[in-house]
């Protein structure tokens, strides 16, 4: 039996695609490329692209291209989308590390859910063609949802997959997707939002402060992803929880060297400085947690910190102005 290896993302487009070659019987192993901006929570976003691929009938496996891609988010050859998404390159970076999948599964051609015209940036008919010269796929690369529309692959050339059975699907609709799903019946899906946090506006303003500030580690893109953030200096930084979800996020994610604050026997919200713990920095940061609590009108309040180990201490500050804290906030 002929092979294939389907992008798969949860979204509807891929697993569509999946589905309209692997019903001329062919085998489809899917792959589903995992970073750090994939979701807030990449434990859920596994176990969702898993629901959707067991509901289309999918077999699927996860590769991890954290480290590759986090070198391109720095510098893209083909620079940005709307905020700070590299679309292009992405894409070229999951074909390549597809590419070698393929070879060691002795799989014939890859298949993406790409289609022509969908997305501005990475799926009109230049980039299409720019991303398979780049990814080094030449017609080795089919996307069954605008084939009709796009020149013929090897695989189609070749008999492997008929070509009349694939689509001319084009543009923004959603129509024939939901068509198609309803045929499959395919229920179980992302929406075309999608996850991409780096289609997020807010995120990527606190994701750009980190580049220019030499952060750009794995470790603090996690920290990206709750609270509120405020620059305290070029080198200190501190997120305030907004709820009791994001404290405990807050605590999870607390490194050894960073502080933890939050009012001394009142109910309230933490924050987690990290980077210079000088005290003048220690006293902006609790008087953040102070402005954001339900005390904020108070004349003052007492704020305890620690380090992991340490003893706690306490500070007492009064709360910020709104032109204040807007000074410190990360937008």
């Amino acid at each position: 039996m002929n092979k294939a290896i389907a992008l798969i993302s949860g979204g509807l487009d891929s697993l569509l695609a999946a589905k309209l070659v692997q019903d001329q019987g062919i085998e489809v192993i899917g792959v589903v490329f995992v970073m750090p901006f994939a979701s807030r929570d990449i434990g859920k976003y596994k176990k969702d692209v898993q629901t959707a691929a067991d509901d289309a009938n999918i077999p699927i496996k996860f590769v991890d291209i954290s480290e590759e891609f986090l070198k391109i988010v720095k510098g893209p050859k083909y620079g940005y989308g709307a905020n700070i998404n590299p679309c292009i390159d992405c894409k070229i970076l999951m074909l390549r590390t597809a590419k070698k999948i393929m070879e060691k599964e002795n799989a014939k051609f890859i298949v993406t859910g790409e289609v022509l015209g969908e997305r501005p940036m990475s799926q009109n008919k230049k980039s299409l063609l720019k991303i398979k010269k780049e990814s080094g796929l030449e017609e080795c690369l089919l996307r069954p949802l605008s084939a009709k529309l796009l020149e013929e692959t090897a695989p189609e050339k070749e008999g492997i997959v008929d070509r009349e059975k694939l689509k001319d699907i084009e543009g923004r609709s959603r129509s024939r997707q939901f068509e198609l799903a309803q045929k499959y019946g395919i229920t179980k899906y992302f929406s075309p939002a999608g996850g991409c946090l780096l289609t997020d506006g807010i995120f990527t303003k606190k994701l750009k402060d980190l580049i220019a500030t030499n952060g750009l580690k794995f470790d603090n893109i996690d920290l990206l992803k709750y609270g509120r953030h405020f620059r305290l200096d070029a080198e200190t930084k501190a997120v305030i929880g907004r709820n009791e979800s994001e404290n405990n996020y807050l605590k999870e994610l607390k490194k050894p060297d960073d502080l933890l604050l939050r009012l001394k026997g009142k109910a309230g919200p933490y924050g987690l400085m990290r980077g210079a713990a000088s005290g003048g920095n220690i006293a902006k940061a609790a008087a953040l947690v102070l402005s954001h609590s339900k005390f904020k009108h108070e004349k003052e309040g007492t704020v305890e910190f620690w380090q992991a180990g340490h003893e706690k201490k306490t500070v007492t500050v009064s709360p910020l102005r709104k032109d204040e804290i807007n000074s410190l906030r990360i937008y």
